[in-house]
């Protein structure tokens, strides 16, 4: 059976998935809400993200995303997901050569699209975690098969966007219902389903 390729992102109302965790995840442009996310966390949500790793073999990761990982969740095994990002083997996604010191990673080549189909012919199940910059890279190609959005209700009013502006036009398909928790959050599962199509919604004579 042929991999598949899943892209996580927390996200707000208004799209912005920079930086959820940490004031000093990504403060790059000036954004001053790191760590948004974390006033809105909630049993629910834990158990969903729990719920989503199950069959992970493989992370695939944007180069700052890495580093944010790298730097804590070796110090963090005792948590299940800690022990499990340990664990299975690390894929990055950079232009330049940085040094990968922790276990299991490895560095992408140049030819996206070459690397993801070798990845889905090695692993069943890779997540994107997080890592939006790179993230636009494969919505933009459709090189992915699962898109899964945890919307959060908060509108920052700027950021790094899922979608900002000239992204690619791409239509998606709901591939199971929506969830919500009781803090309001709504995960979302869309897989690509092409290019937009339009219609006429005015009214004959």
């Amino acid at each position: 059976m042929t991999g598949r390729i899943l892209i996580d992102l927390f996200t707000t109302l208004d799209g912005v998935a920079q930086a959820p965790g940490a004031a000093e995840e990504d403060p790059s442009d000036g954004f001053g809400f790191g760590g948004w996310q974390a006033p809105l966390l909630d049993d629910t949500g834990g158990r969903l993200v729990t719920e989503n790793m199950e069959g992970l073999d493989a992370l695939l990761l944007g180069r700052r995303t890495y580093d944010i990982f790298a730097a804590y969740w070796p110090r963090h095994t005792d948590n299940p997901i800690g022990a499990l990002f340990d664990r299975v083997p690390k894929y990055v996604a950079s232009r330049g050569t940085p040094a990968l010191g922790w276990q299991g990673s490895s560095l992408l080549g140049p030819d996206l699209r070459t690397e993801i189909d070798a990845l889905r012919e090695r692993h069943r199940n890779v997540h994107v975690i997080g890592s939006v910059d790179f993230a636009h890279s494969l919505l933009a190609d459709e090189l992915y098969d699962e898109l899964v959005l945890w919307t959060y209700p908060v509108v920052l009013g700027g950021g790094k966007k899922v979608f900002p502006d000239g992204a690619v036009p791409a239509a998606l398909r709901l591939v199971a219902p929506a969830v919500t928790t009781e803090k309001g959050m709504v995960q979302l599962r869309y897989a690509p389903a092409g290019a937009p199509t339009t219609g006429d919604m005015t009214l004959g004579d």
